[in-house]
């Protein structure tokens, strides 16, 4: 089954064309890679599937509901989350606490129960700290849960956001450049994270400039220049298409790490 529909979609600023007719499917099981050259056009296309950009023409579809125009917050809702190239983190609250804040789309307790503090809500707010200890597991930073999330590595913090995403409870998680600043330790942990999420069940798409990562962890990869497809397929298929070898990568063939 189609997890989310990409239809001829084409976004421009002034006479530039982001991301020119483009379309593809994302499998609602596994992980699917958006790779090309810096200005192709793949965080422009991460801002039109999360709302935060509209297209001038084409078609979004995220389980069969067209989503073009819906705003960020209620796509979120709707189980469709992003992170971000540039971190955008809580520096002040915890690691736990930066967790916990990304599961408020789950939580029910209103003001009132806030302070009045009946069992549901404390119950609920043991349930919340239990998941964020689990997710802060999942990426490795179980051992920094107290510490203030601006005392953290940038690659801890990118694993952070990871962390934070899953707590929204998605159905479609959208990376956009997990690995940049992670050494080659946290590297390796991401990629067996990315596999841990897709296996659980959440749609995987990703936008990475590390190749090997790619080629390691995506079951699908789409590759994009001056904002246009030029191949999709297999990670096998696309690290051996002549056309990505040459506007990817100048004409050098992708090594799988």
């Amino acid at each position: 089954m189609t997890r989310l529909s990409v239809q001829a979609v084409t976004k421009r600023f002034g006479g530039v064309t982001a991301t020119g007719d483009v379309s593809f499917d994302v499998p609602e099981k596994g992980v699917t890679a958006v790779i090309g050259p810096n200005g192709a056009g793949k965080t422009t296309l991460f801002s039109l599937v999360s709302g935060f950009l509209t297209p001038d023409q084409g078609r979004i579809l995220f389980d069969g509901e067209d989503i073009v125009g819906m705003r960020p917050d209620r796509l979120a809702a709707r189980g469709l989350v992003r992170t971000f190239q540039l971190v955008q983190l809580f520096p002040d609250l915890t690691t736990l606490d930066n967790v916990k804040v990304g599961q408020h789309l789950q939580t029910r307790s209103g003001l009132l129960a806030a302070v009045l503090r009946p069992g549901s809500t404390r119950r609920e707010e043991a349930a919340v700290s239990a998941r964020a200890r689990e997710l802060l597991a999942l990426v490795g930073l179980l051992d920094v849960a107290d510490q203030p999330a601006k005392v953290l590595s940038y690659g801890q913090q990118r694993l952070l956001e990871v962390a934070r995403a899953l707590a929204a409870g998605p159905r479609l998680v959208l990376l956009d450049e997990p690995a940049a600043g992670l050494d080659a330790a946290e590297s390796k942990r991401l990629a067996a994270v990315i596999r841990t999420i897709a296996d659980q069940g959440v749609t995987v798409l990703l936008i990475e400039h590390d190749m090997s990562l790619v080629m390691n962890v995506a079951d699908r990869v789409v590759v994009l220049d001056f904002g246009r497809k030029i191949a999709e397929g297999a990670p096998a298929e696309v690290r051996a298409h002549p056309a990505v070898i040459a506007a990817y990568l100048g004409g050098v063939e992708i090594a799988d790490g």
